[in-house]
């Protein structure tokens, strides 16, 4: 079972937060996207535009239910993984304490890019990231254990705040 989970938006800093923080708490680090490309042998953004997003979000939740079970030290899960009420259920199950990463739209465009690797994010993706976070906040929130705002912190920071909290 993993240590902590870190969930939030595209641009949050998830999985750089949580390669930070797993070398701090010298633990191990398991990122649900990077199980889904493995398993699957593809980029997110190509599993996205050949299989569509329905068959994504199932090896999401395949990685999720894998990553909860076998996972150990810090978890980041991918934006929409914890979207699908069968995820919040799974979610609230575990005794993981969960942090959403807050950011803002300011904060989070420059890392992100917006570039075509981010499928969810074509056309507006601006307004796409924003109706996004509008969407999600609620559930983000629901299930957080912590809520950290992390626009104007280094990604250090969040590190070093998630592990004063888990004190």
């Amino acid at each position: 079972m993993p240590t902590l989970i870190l969930i939030g938006p595209p641009g949050a800093g998830k999985s750089a937060v949580g390669k930070a923080l797993a070398k701090i708490l010298n633990t191990d680090f398991t990122d649900t996207d990077d199980i889904v490309s493995l398993n699957y042998g593809k980029k997110i953004s190509e599993i996205f535009v050949d299989m569509g997003e329905d068959f994504f979000r199932e090896l999401e939740f395949a990685a999720l239910e894998q990553s909860l079970s076998l996972a150990e030290g810090v978890l980041s899960l991918g934006g929409g993984a914890p979207i699908p009420t069968r995820s919040q259920e799974l979610l609230r199950e575990t005794k993981a304490p969960i942090f959403f990463l807050d950011v803002s739209l300011a904060v989070a465009a420059p890392r992100i890019g917006f570039n075509r690797d981010r499928p969810l994010l074509l056309g507006n993706p601006r307004a796409q990231w924003q109706a996004l976070l509008e969407t999600r906040r609620p559930i983000y929130e629901s299930i957080s254990t912590h809520t950290i705002k992390v626009d104007g912190m280094s990604i250090e920071e969040i590190a070093l705040h998630i592990k004063e909290l888990l004190k």
